[in-house]
């Protein structure tokens, strides 16, 4: 150990103190003492991804609770092959009842449609807005741990008022709480699994919490099923779950120890790695403490913040503008699913089931692809098989071979549209340094967000023309391949503490592979 401790004296900002201990960066003790990914980060990387479940059923409930029902004739007047707003009101019914969603419970059909999409924009715009706030909240104030209690207790709250909504508009307000709400749990669990384990790890861990993102995703048509009779009762069954998670498994989560000690709490957060080493079987050297940015350092950081670094700058706008686009193609795919003519149920299902396989091969490459590689080549096939969508359209209700298909294909660009989404958030997480990384990762979000809130109606209008939604999503996932490029590779990279210094480490590094190609 004393030799290890040597090793990795010269490669961060640490010195031996008049109390005789060394001090070391936080990264620099995961790697060397206490096991870069042991049973104690499997652990923690499990009980704080878990509540990713949460952020997906609350993001994705209006898949069933707003959807354009089943219908059927009364009698011989009404017939299934005439416009839908030419028919009269006596003639038909909803199958499954008024109170089977939104849009017949409150009659948002013909000349009212296209309301029937703004509660959804407007969950994705409180989610614009409230992953700013949380981003500075776990950066600046509460830290990682507190700010996803937080988030849960009102996402859980947000969740059940919704299910009480008198009207469309009182609904769409609380939607849009509820979107401001569930907005810190994404960000802040992302940064908590991945500031707790070695570089090697970091794209593994991270794409843990998108796997429990699709077991929330595949959790809905089960709630939703039973539940088909009445959206309220659904509402009321996704409250329950964000409770229980504050109440019976946060309290065993431990905060960031990166983030501790970047607060100048190096006691907090030395406590933390030995809870960690201590299940990994591993003990601490008593002379080793944590070493903390310097005051200069970090108030240098936070008052010029990411815009005042050019290169920090044109990096965000990138992350931001890529954002945009993959968010968009995401979310707008999942709600889409009703246009493409088949039961609803299942095609909810299968997207679901594709986020496996996108987990399953987002993880395998993170381990030995350049990060930027995978995210560009994921987002052009999104957008390719977006557009094999629109070729394959048969327009028709049946199962023909073009419905197939088209279905086929567009469960292949989801699942491309999944893992350009998951390796982009761990992309943004490597980018930028500890004190301003939920920040950027909030950002991002808003961006993702952004381009979530105008998808809803386009799918609005993709039930008059189905191709529209499916062209406008390839230009985009295409957009987003390309505008990634030019930004650094981080695999396998050092997580920073601060804008200062991952700006030095980051010449030193330009320097030297530039002497290494001279050499040449």
């Amino acid at each position: 150990m004393e030799a290890e401790a040597e090793r990795l004296v010269g490669h961060g900002k640490r010195g031996e103190r008049r109390d005789g201990k060394v001090e070391l960066f936080v990264d620099e003790i995961i790697e060397g003492y206490v096991g870069s990914f042991g049973f104690s980060q499997l652990l923690h990387v499990i009980l704080v991804s878990l509540a990713w479940m949460f952020d997906s059923q609350n993001a994705l409930v209006t898949i069933f609770s707003d959807t354009q029902p089943s219908w059927r004739c009364l009698d011989s007047s009404c017939s299934s092959d005439n416009p839908f707003c030419e028919l009269k009101p006596e003639s038909w019914e909803w199958v499954e009842g008024k109170e089977s969603s939104i849009v017949a419970e409150w009659n948002l059909i013909c000349d009212h449609k296209f309301r029937a999409g703004i509660p959804a924009s407007l969950f994705f715009l409180g989610s614009l807005f409230g992953s700013a706030v949380h981003g500075n909240l776990a950066d600046l104030y509460l830290g990682r741990k507190k700010t996803v209690l937080l988030s849960c207790l009102l996402t859980s709250f947000t969740a059940f008022l919704t299910s009480l909504a008198p009207n469309l508009w009182v609904y769409a307000l609380l939607r849009f709480l509820n979107g401001f709400a569930r907005s810190g749990i994404g960000i802040c669990c992302l940064v908590l699994t991945t500031e707790a384990v070695g570089r090697k790890r970091r794209g593994q861990v991270g794409q843990c919490g998108f796997f429990f993102f699709t077991v929330g995703f595949l959790s809905l048509p089960l709630m939703a099923y039973p539940t088909r009779h009445s959206w309220r009762t659904l509402y009321k069954l996704i409250s329950l779950l964000p409770l229980v998670y504050s109440l019976l498994v946060l309290p065993f989560i431990s905060e960031s120890p990166r983030w501790l000690a970047l607060k100048g709490r190096p006691e907090e957060a030395m406590k933390v790695l030995n809870k960690y080493a201590k299940l990994n079987g591993r003990t601490l050297p008593v002379n080793l403490a944590v070493s903390s940015p310097s005051e200069h350092e970090q108030s240098e950081d936070l008052v010029e913040s990411l815009w005042s670094k050019s290169w920090a700058t044109k990096r965000l706008i990138k992350v931001m503008a890529a954002g945009f686009g993959i968010g968009f193609v995401y979310y707008g795919t999942q709600l889409n699913v009703e246009n493409l003519h088949f039961n609803l149920y299942a095609s909810v299902v299968l997207n679901a089931l594709m986020e496996v396989p996108a987990v399953v091969i987002g993880t395998v490459l993170l381990s030995f692809t350049n990060r930027r590689l995978l995210f560009s080549m994921s987002a052009f096939i999104a957008g390719i098989s977006s557009v094999l969508c629109v070729v394959f359209d048969s327009g028709k209700k049946s199962k023909s071979m073009g419905n197939w298909a088209q279905l086929t294909w567009e469960g292949v660009g989801f699942m491309a549209a999944s893992t350009a989404f998951d390796v982009l958030y761990i992309y943004s997480v490597e980018l930028f340094p500890t004190n301003l990384r939920n920040i950027a990762v909030s950002m991002l979000r808003q961006a993702l967000m952004l381009g979530a809130t105008i998808a809803p109606q386009l799918v609005i209008l993709g039930r008059l023309r189905p191709a529209l939604s499916f062209q406008v999503f390839g230009i985009l996932a295409v957009f987003s391949g390309l505008v990634t490029f030019g930004l650094p590779e981080t695999r396998n990279a050092p997580l920073y503490d601060t804008l200062e210094q991952q700006e030095k480490d980051e010449k030193l590094h330009s320097v030297s592979d530039q002497e290494i190609q001279l050499g040449k």
